[in-house]
């Protein structure tokens, strides 16, 4: 299942079901709801949400010893996930959410999804 964000302040953001879902909690939407919007009341709390849940999840990667960094790559090696095929982070699925909605926030422009 695909998900779409859209507002007028910048292009479509389409992403698959499960990390959208994830990006929807951490902007404090329910996830299970297939379709809703961020008012542009609620865009600078959106932001702020987005941008501390990618900064903890930087935080729980770096706090991750060389040992068990060097245990994920080789398990990614192993799997055939390297290069293009790499495993994408959350900060990585996060950014152009977040970019869309600090345009929509400069535009006063809200972001729905699912309409």
């Amino acid at each position: 299942m695909l998900i779409t964000f859209k507002s007028s302040a910048g292009a479509d953001v389409i992403m698959f079901g499960e990390a959208a879902r994830q990006l929807l909690a951490a902007l404090g939407k329910d996830p299970d709801e297939s379709k809703g919007i961020v008012t542009t009341e609620q865009l600078p709390g959106a932001i702020a949400r987005l941008q501390a849940a990618i900064e903890a999840e930087r935080a729980r990667q770096n706090a991750k010893t060389p040992a068990e960094r060097e245990t994920e790559e080789e398990d990614e090696r192993e799997a055939g996930r390297g290069g293009m095929s790499a495993t994408v982070n959350f900060a990585q699925r996060a950014w152009p959410l977040l970019d869309l909605l600090q345009r929509a926030r400069a535009e006063d422009a809200p972001v729905t999804w699912g309409v």
